[in-house]
């Protein structure tokens, strides 16, 4: 169903993905969105034990009716790379996640999710608190569930 990569020697292994999505921020969400145009967004994340990666955002909009017509995803996340001493290339590593979306509807499974992610960012816990209660009713919280994910590490030169 999902293509092999084609350059299969810079694949990178699925711990080295799980990296990869465990410490970035953030990563392009695409969707098939209106008039069946590619509809890609910038995202924070969270990539929890479960192996799904969760996102939060408005309960409306472009990217809700996108994913209420077509659940099927992909998700891009790359790393800050590095270089070789004596070296002016990046070396970076890529992750894409394919598979299906959906809204969170159970509440306790939200303030997880939400919670998480503020802390991602911030250990200011009056921050995290305020957020919390003033944001959290116009919450949405999306989950990724992965069907297959692919990463590799590309030298820019």
């Amino acid at each position: 169903m999902f293509r092999k990569m084609r350059r299969i020697k810079q694949q990178i292994s699925d711990e080295e993905c799980i990296r990869v999505l465990k410490e970035q921020p953030r990563g392009v969400l695409s969707m098939l969105g209106d008039d069946g145009y590619p509809y890609g967004i910038p995202l924070d994340h969270l990539y929890m034990e479960d192996g799904h990666i969760y996102f939060h955002g408005a309960k409306e909009g472009h990217k809700i009716d996108a994913i209420s017509g077509c659940d099927k995803v992909s998700y891009c996340v790359y790393d800050q790379g590095y270089r070789k001493e004596g070296e002016w290339a990046l070396n970076i590593n890529s992750v894409v996640v394919f598979g299906r979306i959906r809204i969170v509807e159970d509440e306790e499974k939200k303030k997880e999710i939400c919670i998480k992610l503020l802390k991602k960012f911030s250990d200011d816990e009056a921050y995290i608190e305020h957020e919390m209660k003033n944001a959290f009713p116009r919450v949405n919280c999306l989950e990724l569930i992965p069907e297959h994910m692919t990463g590799k590490l590309v030298c820019e030169s």
